[in-house]
């Protein structure tokens, strides 16, 4: 058995449900088409350009050799269980959502944050790492040459989505204070590669949108765009943002400690950008571990692994792990053994 067609399955594909986790799937789609057939299916939006899963599931077949990507969030719980009976995996962006999954459903994690979360909210379930592939304009376009950034026009770039009012309320005016120029991007841009290139400092303070959010940064690519093209970045470390920034090595932790010292340390990235990027050799293995071919690969890899799974899955039970109530239950009863087998005169006691 062999996976021959993979659909993702997304709400819409118009200019509404544009964001980070689209984008996504589309490139996910477009760079599994050299192993096998994948399709696009939305199901709020019908589009002439994709199938409808309404229109699919209306056709009443199962077929093994087809495997269906859920990935939006709060829609997944539905979408398993409209999907009973087909072949399903989960690409888990975000973590926190509050939902299980059935057994035998697989994780496919594009960080090991989300990795992490789901190890241990769903141990028995088959877990995958799958983190994000940068599209192949960030480092064929992205200017890491080691120069002084004096072809940098814009000092430091935020861009005010997901930043937090610290960065935008405070951060940014003591900069222009210093007399630096700080853009912050409000708008979408057709050219992000070039916005970056122009860019000395780049800063990205996500922590507060999220946890605001109940949910989390799931793979955190902007730091990662950044220093592909030469920025050094300023960022917060939270969830996914941790699998690439080392703080101090290849990025530098924001609002940290107090406003004069996040000043002290931009400023002086400002004046000399070499001597705040990540090692050459550091930042070339971080890309190269996030290079379109090198996944290409490791989603080969998944693929096959999860076909082995299905075959043998098909005669055997998928293994689950205990509710969590139920280990709560069992712990509270072994510390109320404990307590009793040294009351004075039972018959544990010493």
């Amino acid at each position: 058995m062999s996976t021959t067609l993979v659909r993702f399955l997304v709400p819409g594909t118009s200019r509404r449900f544009r964001c980070g986790g689209l984008s996504v799937e589309l490139q996910t789609a477009r760079l599994l088409a050299g192993l096998c057939t994948t399709e696009i299916v939305t199901y709020r939006e019908k589009r002439d350009d994709c199938g409808f899963l309404d229109d699919l599931l209306r056709q009443g077949f199962s077929d093994d050799h087809v495997l269906w990507i859920v990935s939006w969030g709060f829609d997944v719980p539905r979408l398993i269980h409209r999907l009973r009976g087909q072949r399903v995996a989960y690409h888990a962006h975000s973590s926190g959502y509050g939902f299980d999954l059935p057994p035998g459903v697989p994780v496919l994690a594009v960080s090991r944050n989300t990795l992490g979360y789901w190890g241990n909210r769903a141990p028995r379930n088959p877990l995958f790492l799958t983190p994000n592939a940068l599209e192949s304009q960030w480092l064929e376009r992205g200017d890491r040459a080691d120069t002084r950034g004096c072809d940098r026009s814009i000092d430091v770039l935020v861009q005010a989505r997901k930043s937090s009012d610290y960065v935008l309320k405070q951060l940014v005016p003591a900069l222009r204070q210093q007399g630096l120029n700080v853009e912050v991007q409000t708008g979408w841009v057709d050219d992000l590669v070039g916005l970056f290139n122009r860019s000395r400092v780049y800063l990205y303070d996500s922590a507060e949108y999220w946890r605001g959010r109940g949910v989390t940064e799931g793979f955190g690519l902007p730091p990662l765009e950044a220093m592909a093209c030469g920025c050094v970045v300023f960022t917060s470390l939270n969830h996914a943002l941790a699998d690439h920034c080392d703080p101090g090595r290849t990025a530098h932790q924001i609002g940290c400690g107090c406003l004069s010292h996040d000043l002290s340390r931009i400023l002086a990235a400002v004046a000399d950008p070499p001597h705040w990027r990540p090692p050459a050799e550091t930042l070339a293995m971080l890309l190269e571990d996030s290079d379109e071919s090198r996944l290409k690969q490791r989603w080969r890899e998944v693929l096959g692994e999860l076909d082995q799974l299905q075959q043998q899955g098909s005669a055997d039970a998928f293994l689950t792990s205990p509710p969590t109530w139920l280990l709560r239950w069992r712990q509270f009863l072994q510390r109320f053994k404990r307590v009793v087998d040294r009351l004075p005169g039972w018959p544990n006691s010493h």
